[in-house]
């Protein structure tokens, strides 16, 4: 009788119905940690999509409010730079003016009145996105306005003014020209193990431009 009554409450084998188990226990308190074959979430946008997406709605919501407003097909590279210089406003990074007594001065040791614009590598690497961006939905690259000859101009003389302006010369091809010289002379003496030394310029602009392109991001967002 205590051995019948000790299994009263296990389940009949007879009856169909199935009862619990250590095994299947665990099985069950393993499932939700499981991921089911095929189901995974898909993987989020890098920093750098999800700002390119940024940049364009921006340049998109600008052509809608322009007087009179411009269509996409319409776009040319003036208007690249009508938006570049609309972007100002929202710029962090002192320019002295040409009569301000802190020109060409990299810490100048008081404030002055002079405007606040973009850097020149926060509008380089936001063109650099946009131009991605335009061929990216449906533009033609040899009609791309990110790409034109005068956006490059504008921009080459953007860097140059404000190197002169604040007094920190950007960096130029020549510094890329002593590394490969470096390179090279590694190569005369110890063969291959030399490449990696004229990489190291490119390196660390891409660092810079990465930087910048966060300045930005906070311009275009503000818009």
């Amino acid at each position: 009788m205590d051995s019948t009554s000790g299994r009263a409450s296990a389940p009949d084998p007879n009856s169909g119905e199935p009862g619990p188990s250590a095994g299947s226990s665990s099985a069950s308190a393993s499932l939700p940690h499981q991921q089911p074959e095929g189901s995974s979430p898909p993987a989020p946008p890098s920093r750098y999509e999800s700002q390119k997406r940024r940049d364009w709605n921006t340049f998109l919501q600008y052509l809608k409010n322009h007087k009179p407003p411009l269509t996409l097909a319409r776009c040319s590279g003036a208007h690249v730079i009508e938006f570049l210089k609309y972007l100002d406003q929202f710029g962090k990074t002192k320019v002295h003016i040409t009569g301000c007594p802190y020109f060409g001065h990299p810490n100048p040791p008081a404030p002055c009145s002079c405007p606040l614009k973009q850097a020149w590598g926060s509008l380089d690497a936001l063109i650099g996105r946009l131009r991605a961006a335009y061929e990216e939905n449906g533009g033609r690259p040899e009609s791309n306005p990110f790409g034109a000859r005068a956006v490059r101009i504008y921009l080459r003389e953007v860097r140059e003014g404000q190197a002169k302006a604040r007094g920190i010369p950007y960096e130029k091809k020549k510094r890329k020209r002593s590394n490969v010289a470096v390179a090279a002379a590694n190569v005369s003496v110890e063969g291959d193990g030399g490449g990696s030394t004229g990489g190291g310029g490119e390196g660390s602009g891409d660092a810079d431009s990465s930087a910048a392109a966060a300045s930005a991001a906070a311009a275009t967002t503000t818009v």
